[in-house]
């Protein structure tokens, strides 16, 4: 699509227009996609606000990332914040802190579980911990569940310790979609301590985590 026919039609009432020219501008260098980005991040369809997060992520530059922070902080639709969440992870480790200021500002589920799963994927261990404890301390189960496998993704990392302890923990929880991400997540661990919970998991009073504490069991 030519430029002149997506400036046009990203000022088109019918948001399916103004959706395919968002989509249009991923053929274009960042300094001429990412001004008539901006210009949509309050967009009244979240659609279209979404796609425009998702095509600043792709255009990387110091407006665009501006501009991502300004949608995770302040657009009123969760999948639109999780999205610039999404985008934002794409600049690397720069925008680690971000994400972390964003997951304590912000408790929708949504948007923690995406900060959460880019944090890892960013081999950040130091946010994740920080995050993962945040997220277990709330009271939203997809999130507390999002943490627990985050903590077993550190297994790998230096804060291994750290996250085995706060497992180790959790291990005698009284909600049973605990222990059960608890079990999974100790199959990431080689010490004794975690062999000998997962023992205990093997003999839960609950069908499912004796389940999870089984499956792929190495002897």
């Amino acid at each position: 699509m030519d430029l002149n026919q997506i400036e046009t039609d990203l000022q088109h009432s019918d948001f399916q227009y103004r959706l395919k020219a968002v989509s249009a501008l991923k053929d274009y260098p960042a300094d001429v996609a990412v001004p008539l980005l901006t210009q949509h991040i309050h967009d009244p369809e979240f659609l279209v606000r979404s796609f425009v997060a998702r095509e600043l992520g792709r255009q990387k530059n110091s407006d665009s990332f501006a501009a991502l922070l300004q949608i995770m902080k302040f657009d009123n639709t969760p999948n639109v914040r999780a999205e610039a969440a999404n985008s934002l992870s794409l600049f690397g480790r720069v925008s680690a802190s971000h994400l972390v200021e964003a997951f304590f500002r912000d408790d929708h589920w949504l948007l923690r579980r995406s900060i959460l799963a880019a944090l890892v994927e960013l081999e950040c261990p130091e946010e994740v911990l920080e995050v993962c404890q945040l997220g277990l301390a709330g009271e939203d189960a997809a999130v507390q569940e999002a943490s627990i496998d985050g903590l077993g993704a550190l297994a790998a990392s230096r804060q291994n310790s750290a996250a085995l302890t706060k497992l180790l923990a959790l291990s005698h929880a009284e909600a049973e979609y605990v222990r059960v991400r608890v079990a999974y997540a100790l199959k990431h661990f080689d010490q004794p301590e975690a062999r000998e919970a997962l023992a205990q998991l093997r003999q839960d009073e609950d069908h499912r985590v004796v389940g999870a504490a089984m499956e792929n069991l190495i002897p």
